[in-house]
């Protein structure tokens, strides 16, 4: 009987896939910026995309772009921060499609300013929307997915998941908690021998929306930490990422160079970020404190980009997590290696000289006798 059932189950899953074709994508914060690109590009691939976000009006703009690309849209306005919104949207995405083939959480919030400009509802609202954001659309994509042992969950990080800057603690205090919840969600379906795949992407600075419209306690106006890159660029490595599902994929070189500059040094770039990443999130131009779009939605719609483009990288750079702590495993074991033999050559040629040493002595006490 039950063999029956699960027959019964593997042939509905057959005629879903039949019935619907192409792929199914959920992309979260999906109305700009990186998300927005991420939309796209999979549009760009004919798939069935999914689009949560705040603001309605932005969410129909970038909906019409997934089409113009090639894909369908489905849009879910709905706060990630709401774990009940987040799991009606992820139904509404299988009553329309039938399933979920991969899950991109990638909605975020931040406030810029010292430690000490921070309010506790503040730093509340920053967890909510970008740790918890993604542990609910972490569950609501399982949730699914489950039903049919099979799909990929993307955890859309930060260089700042592993080395925190000055100005943005909540942010990376929120990007440090994504991924440690990752890593006991990787092992769980290890532990399950599920085929579910997890992987995370670490970003590096991008030219989107969030530093004209993020909360700001600082005087001057804000700016990703240089250098800066295109967000079709990461996008086009993140729609990678969900074919090969790496543990990690490390974006951009100055990820990678914080990363492992962190495993290396962290005191030094503690007070390295004590002066660039202080220095490097402003512009310079005097700006007024603002609200920011933290608890309300912003109003317009501004796509992709920030302003940013003539300075943005069109190219980036990716690397595997496991690929990059291998090469500095690599280089590391070679400088022991390398330690080892030039300590071994100056003992030995201090043996010699020793040896020489005392070989003289002889000989001279020798010719004395």
């Amino acid at each position: 009987m039950t063999g029956n059932r699960s027959e019964k189950r593997r042939a509905d899953a057959g005629a879903q896939d039949r019935e619907f074709g192409s792929q199914v994508v959920v992309v979260t914060g999906a109305s700009a910026g990186v998300g927005r690109a991420v939309a796209v590009a999979f549009g760009r691939e004919g798939w069935h995309v999914a689009l949560i976000a705040r603001g309605r009006e932005r969410l129909e703009s970038a909906a019409r772009e997934v089409e113009e690309a090639g894909g369908s849209a489905l849009v879910l306005p709905a706060d990630v921060a709401d774990a009940g919104a987040i799991d009606a949207a992820a139904a509404q995405v299988t009553a329309a499609w039938g399933r979920i083939d991969v899950w991109i959480n990638n909605a975020m919030a931040t406030v810029f300013g010292p430690v000490t400009s921070m309010r506790p509802d503040e730093v509340r609202r920053v967890t909510e929307v970008t740790y918890l954001g993604q542990v609910h659309g972490t569950l609501a994509a399982l949730h699914h997915m489950r039903k049919r042992n099979e799909g990929t969950i993307v955890q859309i990080g930060s260089a700042l998941s592993y080395r925190s800057i000055p100005l943005q603690s909540a942010y990376c205090a929120a990007k440090f908690a994504v991924r440690g919840f990752t890593d006991s969600l990787r092992s769980e379906l290890h532990h399950e021998g599920s085929r579910i795949r997890l992987t995370m992407v670490q970003l590096p600075a991008v030219d989107t929306p969030q530093f004209d419209w993020a909360r700001s306690h600082l005087p001057e106006e804000l700016q990703p930490v240089p250098p800066i890159h295109a967000p079709e660029a990461v996008a086009e490595a993140i729609v990678r990422a969900t074919r090969t599902a790496p543990r990690e994929l490390w974006i951009g070189s100055p990820t990678i160079q914080a990363i492992l500059g962190t495993m290396v040094a962290p005191g030094l770039l503690d007070r390295m970020m004590a002066r660039r990443a202080w220095e490097g999130q402003m512009t310079g131009a005097p700006e007024k404190p603002r609200e920011g779009n933290l608890f309300e939605a912003p109003a317009g719609d501004p796509g992709a980009h920030g302003r940013f483009g003539s300075r943005s990288r069109q190219r980036v750079v990716s690397v595997s997590g496991t690929t990059a702590r291998g090469v500095l495993a690599v280089v590391a074991l070679g400088c022991v290696a390398g330690a080892v033999a030039a300590a071994w050559r100056l003992g030995a040629n201090g043996t010699v000289t020793k040896r020489g040493r005392l070989s003289d002595r002889e000989r001279a006490a020798r010719m004395i006798s």
